[in-house]
């Protein structure tokens, strides 16, 4: 059902965020890469990432951030990470992800976001890291909240 890159990315995912924050994004031991890229994919809260890119651009976007921002997997993986936030945010997002690059991750972020459709909703509680490979390589950054409120 996924693709190789896609089982991989959520390893990286998965392992990072523990590695990094000493928590665990799902509540049961994942038994294979299946049941992992299935889990997460199929999370309640919001998990997201963006590549390595200069303007980066999205490279996963689970189920729950799709219908939050009203895009498909094939719109979300398109779209530059900057876009995600009103133009008035994007200079506090920029700073915030500035600062969980440093630090290797920031908790308990907020910020307003939009859809596609223009609808804003503000996040709460966020937890931004920064993504390195179990060999220490930097592969992006990503995002996990499962709090949200229409605005």
């Amino acid at each position: 059902m996924f693709s190789e890159k896609i089982l991989h990315h959520s390893q990286l995912l998965y392992h990072s965020f523990a590695r990094t924050t000493g928590k665990s994004l799902l509540q049961t031991v994942p038994i294979s890469e299946e049941f992992l890229a299935q889990a997460l994919y199929e999370a309640p809260f919001v998990l997201l990432s963006h590549d390595t890119q200069t303007d980066p651009v999205f490279n996963y976007a689970n189920l729950t951030a799709q219908q939050l921002w009203e895009m498909d997997w094939a719109q979300f993986t398109r779209l530059p990470s900057r876009l995600s936030a009103e133009p008035v945010a994007m200079a506090e997002r920029q700073a915030m992800l500035g600062e969980a690059r440093e630090k290797g991750y920031l908790s308990d972020y907020q910020g307003v976001r939009i859809s596609s459709s223009g609808r804003r909703f503000l996040i709460k509680g966020a937890i931004l890291w920064s993504l390195y490979d179990a060999q220490g390589a930097y592969q992006g950054q990503a995002a996990f909240f499962q709090d949200w409120t229409f605005l």
